[in-house]
């Protein structure tokens, strides 16, 4: 997992929440207009102050009970309509919001699946999911609340000034003078909470993760006993973020006292000197209860402003989460557009089949100093022609197969697909012509049929039934709704073997013009690969291969043999070739390698 990020001093919340904007912009409309509904709302509670200041000047103070009555009424609908209001705003902006966080969502998983394997490789899962999830959650409610009742308390308690400046200025100077000290008080938590809040959700990221991998891993938890140790971990990524929650609380706590303390002050203050100025005669009893009303009511806007904030930076802190993914640069096709089937410069009418040219591959956080997975690699497989590539563990076998559908973009060098350069070619394109298959096969929430038919988009049932039967994944048939039966997460209900074989059918469904198999037969019993091996001889021999091997009998499928030996081809040519007259492959193909393996 990539380092946790912590908010640097000159980092600017609005700036961040800024980046939300084109997600926004589509509902904008709504947006202000449940901003505006909400504002005549709150003023309306602005009102029925004046209302009282009214009855008690005017009816109360002339015994009039008709026209208290009425003062009554007045305040009844004010209340009825300010509610109405507040729910209208609400419907208004639950749709549309609603429809950014899938927006947002939506697009982070297109993202995802166009990012490199190189990041997936650096990120965990869970922070993964965790901005998936929990922080496009804070992000709506960001959206809902806050973002509006920010702009809509501010407003209120601009106008509520007004209102008590026009009513007794001196008394409103008094509930002013609390407005410096709670600037910097603000400030100073905004910058505290950044911090805590960025912690926090990086936590949550990491001990999402921690809960994926023992669900995932259950079997080996169970099998290994360490359910104690799983759960002891567990337990201290829990109590590092009941921590870190607990210092938000703290500071939560601590700037709600003050915003609460400080204004509360001054209305005391204010009541001492209004109740002077009534009994000298210099003030209306009207006057003062409507200026403690206004005061009053401007309370909760005031108090509002520290969880306002709060919500807001972990809003900020959700939005620096979710475009640190975004900006990942995604795969990029170096020469989009570039005519497709053009000749590579050099490549010559001989220039068909699979062509490495001086291949060199380095992964890019490996240290500047360290040598090369592959250097400089030369190999070329005819078209219509196994190659077997053989070499010892962590030679880079499979480093060098992930290069042809560019799961990894090489470093130096460059490869042909019948003459013609891969960077050239649009990946949808390239992995439409080269269908591969792992020694490690994942398999998808989805039936054994929708698993096989991704390796090809036109294929059918006929091509389904076919590939299976080469793959000797029969099996699929006889369970219990045939290929329409759901395999569960990863494949895990089926064998190994049988994933393995699921995983064989899914590459050659397709029937590809290229073919790169990362010892697809390991999984399998001796019966069984006799099996898969003959039928796999039909296939190859319609297409161009280069199959990872470790077994004879798996380097038998092949034409010729390629050693990887040190990053470099060591030596090729046919299996009976290599073992008389190299002593690595002989060694290899003696057994003490995949002793070693196993």
């Amino acid at each position: 997992m990539p380092e946790e990020h912590a908010p640097t001093k000159d980092r600017s919340a609005v700036r961040i929440l800024l980046r939300l904007w084109p997600y926004v912009r589509p509902v904008r409309k709504r947006l202000f207009t449940a901003a505006l509904i909400a504002i005549v709302a709150s003023c309306l509670s602005l009102v029925i102050p004046l209302v009282l200041k009214w009855m008690v000047d005017g009816p109360v103070a002339d015994r009039d009970p008709d026209g208290v009555w009425l003062g009554a009424l007045v305040l009844l609908l004010l209340g009825i309509a300010e509610a109405l209001l507040f729910g209208f705003r609400r419907w208004l902006v639950a749709r549309p919001l609603a429809g950014v966080e899938a927006a947002m969502r939506a697009d982070l998983y297109r993202h995802l699946q166009r990012l490199p394997v190189a990041f997936h490789d650096r990120w965990a899962s869970g922070q993964l999911l965790s901005r998936g999830t929990t922080d496009l959650m804070l992000l709506r409610l960001f959206l809902a609340f806050p973002l509006t009742f920010l702009l809509v308390n501010g407003v209120t308690i601009l106008v509520g000034f007004v209102i008590l400046l026009s009513q007794q200025w001196l008394l409103g100077l008094v509930l002013l003078l609390p407005v410096v000290p709670l600037v910097i008080v603000c400030s100073l938590f905004e910058s505290k909470y950044a911090l805590v809040a960025r912690t926090a959700q990086d936590q949550v990221g990491d001990l999402t993760t921690v809960v994926e991998e023992s669900v995932l891993g259950i079997r080996i938890i169970k099998g290994f006993g360490r359910h104690r140790s799983q759960s002891e971990a567990f337990r201290q990524l829990s109590e590092r973020l009941r921590g870190t929650e607990l210092g938000k609380a703290k500071l939560l706590a601590g700037i709600w006292a003050v915003i609460t303390a400080i204004p509360e002050l001054a209305i005391g203050a204010a009541l001492v000197l209004g109740t002077v100025q009534v009994a000298d005669g210099d003030l209306s009893a009207g006057t003062l209860v409507a200026f403690l009303s206004t005061a009053l009511a401007l309370r909760w806007p005031v108090e509002s402003i520290g969880f306002l904030l709060a919500m807001s930076q972990e809003a900020a802190t959700a939005t620096e989460r979710y475009f640190e993914v975004m900006d990942a640069p995604e795969e990029t096709d170096a020469a989009k557009g570039a005519a497709h089937g053009a000749a590579a410069p050099g490549a010559g009418a001989d220039g068909g089949g699979i062509a490495f040219e001086g291949v060199s591959f380095r992964y890019p956080d490996a240290a500047p100093d360290s040598p090369a997975v592959l250097d400089r690699i030369d190999l070329r497989v005819r078209p219509g022609e196994t190659m077997a590539l053989v070499g010892a563990t962590g030679s880079g076998k499979t480093t060098l197969t992930a290069l042809v559908p560019r799961l990894h973009e090489l470093t130096g060098g460059r490869i042909l697909l019948d003459g013609e350069d891969i960077t050239a070619m649009e990946r949808d394109r390239l992995r439409s012509l080269v269908s591969v298959a792992f020694e490690e096969p994942t398999l998808f929430s989805a039936t054994v049929g929708e698993n096989v038919l991704m390796g090809g988009d036109d294929a059918d049932e006929e091509a389904l039934r076919r590939a299976l039967d080469t793959a000797q994944a029969d099996f699929a048939h006889r369970l219990p709704q045939g290929v329409d039966t759901q395999v569960g997460e990863q494949g895990l209900s089926l064998s190994g073997g049988q994933r393995q074989r699921l995983a064989l059918a899914r590459a050659v469904v397709g029937q590809p013009r290229f073919l790169v198999l990362d010892d697809p037969l390991s999984a399998l019993d001796v019966h069984t690969e006799a099996l898969v091996e003959a039928a796999l001889r039909r296939v190859l021999a319609d297409t161009t291969a280069l199959v990872v091997a470790h077994r004879p009998s798996t380097v038998l499928l092949a034409d010729r043999v390629a050693l990887l030996s040190g990053g470099r081809i060591a030596a090729v040519g046919t299996h009976h070739e290599l073992l008389r007259d190299n002593a690595e492959y002989a060694w290899l193909m003696s057994g003490a390698e995949e002793g070693r393996r196993v």
